[in-house]
């Protein structure tokens, strides 16, 4: 795509979205050297216009932008950054910089999955005193895949009922337990899913 840089004297604004729930987290400037660095690193970075230098998202606070996609728009001239937060974005510590909480706009949506992935990473990153997902990733890996185990065979027993509240249910907690497992392995659902693509393909 084109960009032109020039229009703004060598800036162009940066509005980024939240790339699961589609949330507009903040808008940043970037200069050439930002972009590449965003492209290169796969972390959001942009040019300071206050301090006069360029300056990755999370490089203090530790909340970065992991990047997604970029797009351009019709005139080249705004870019909007598709990305995956780390935590809280603005400096005042709140989800976004205009004051919404980084939620899916339909919480039946199928992208609810990614954002929960997120909430679960989240969780591992920052432990809450009381939370389950943190006493799950405390037991550590082999007891966290025999829950997986145990869910698994719960669903099957449940399959053979007619009770579908139940079933689903039961389902329900195996795709929660599948999702901390792939998290305790450093995985993700994205890639469980780039599997599947492919083997549809084929």
């Amino acid at each position: 795509m084109t960009i032109d840089f020039a229009k703004g004297d060598g800036l162009v604004p940066a509005v980024v979205q939240d790339a699961v729930t589609r949330k507009v987290l903040m808008v940043g400037y970037m200069n050439e050297e930002a972009y590449r660095l965003t492209l290169d690193r796969g972390l959001v970075t942009f040019y300071s216009r206050s301090r006069q230098r360029i300056w990755t998202k999370g490089e203090t606070s530790g909340n970065f932008l992991q990047l997604r996609e970029i797009l351009t728009d019709c005139d080249g001239d705004t870019l909007l950054v598709k990305a995956i937060p780390s935590g809280p974005v603005c400096h005042t510590g709140a989800d976004t910089c205009f004051g919404e909480e980084n939620e899916p706009s339909e919480i039946s949506s199928p992208e609810f999955l990614f954002y929960l992935e997120n909430v679960i990473r989240d969780r591992r990153t920052n432990p809450i005193e009381g939370s389950y997902t943190n006493h799950l990733f405390s037991r550590g890996l082999n007891k966290i895949a025999q829950k997986v185990g145990e869910e698994a065979v719960e669903l099957v027993i449940a399959a053979k009922d007619e009770d579908k509240e139940l079933f689903l249910g039961e389902g329900a907690d195996l795709m929660y337990h599948l999702l901390v497992l792939l998290a305790q392995k450093d995985a993700s659902l994205a890639e469980v899913i780039e599997i599947l693509k492919d083997r549809h393909s084929r």
